[in-house]
């Protein structure tokens, strides 16, 4: 097998392209560790992926130019209903009355709030979300359901609020449960989401609850995206579809983490 150090740059950037369209995304540090190569000539290897249209860079690597953008969440919302609406009523199921909860923005995310909205036997919860959209799900069951928005600055595809302003209250308060949907979930990147902003309130959800359930359709396993939301150490549960492929749910269990097939 021909060594990394010694490949030839068509060759090496071949295989760079292969792992983007698998991953999605690439580090440069992940490249130049690899390929046991530089980060000056790695970075060159992703500039010439750009020029070639296989890639676009973000800030440490590159995404693939395949990768879909960040979609508004009314379209997601009518994608995969079935699989979503089954997630939603798994992860509100490990809900208990008069627990404290994290629930952020998306679609899988408006999904769960409808489910704890027809739990009608859950009383004395309480829900701190960043999505506008998610608070307006869970109206319906106040005062059953005590939700509070976190406040911050508005990202209109998501109707997500962020930083400034979004982690002022998440540090001041604690919650039992943090329900977060995600872009991607693999075994050494852990949880990624492909908005940063978003992702830096993720992060700060996960350090201020016990436990930690991620939610995500079968499409975002093995997959990464830019923006690092928690390890697989710190995720509790994961919540999937049927259609997860078996092989990679084997291997996040291997891994030591719990998952919940919807």
């Amino acid at each position: 097998m021909t060594d990394a150090a010694t490949l030839p740059a068509e060759v090496r950037r071949s295989r760079i392209r292969e792992r983007l369209e698998q991953r999605g995304y690439i580090r440069v540090a992940d490249i130049a560790r690899d390929f046991a190569i530089s980060s000056v000539t790695a970075r060159t290897d992703l500039d010439a992926l750009v020029e070639s249209g296989a890639a676009r860079r973000v800030h440490g690597g590159a995404v693939s130019a395949s990768t879909a953008p960040e979609a508004p969440v009314e379209q997601t919302s009518q994608a995969d209903t079935a699989s979503k609406s089954a997630i939603g009523r798994r992860a509100a199921g490990l809900i208990d009355a008069g627990q404290s909860v994290f629930l952020d923005v998306g679609s899988t995310a408006l999904a769960v709030a409808e489910a704890l909205v027809d739990r009608t036997e859950l009383h004395d919860v309480v829900v701190v979300t960043n999505g506008l959209a998610t608070a307006l799900a869970l109206e319906p069951a106040i005062p059953r359901i005590s939700v509070i928005v976190t406040g911050g600055s508005l990202r209109p595809l998501q109707h997500s609020l962020v930083n400034p302003m979004a982690q002022q209250l998440l540090v001041s308060v604690h919650a039992d449960v943090a329900i977060l949907g995600c872009n991607g979930i693999d075994v050494d990147a852990g949880v990624t989401n492909v908005n940063l902003p978003e992702a830096e309130i993720k992060r700060a959800m996960v350090e201020a609850s016990d436990r930690v359930i991620i939610t995500a359709d079968s499409s975002k396993l093995a997959r990464i995206t830019v923006g690092h939301v928690a390890l697989l150490s710190q995720v509790d549960t994961i919540v999937t579809d049927a259609e997860a492929d078996r092989a990679v749910v084997d291997e996040l269990r291997a891994a030591g983490a719990t998952v919940s097939l919807a």
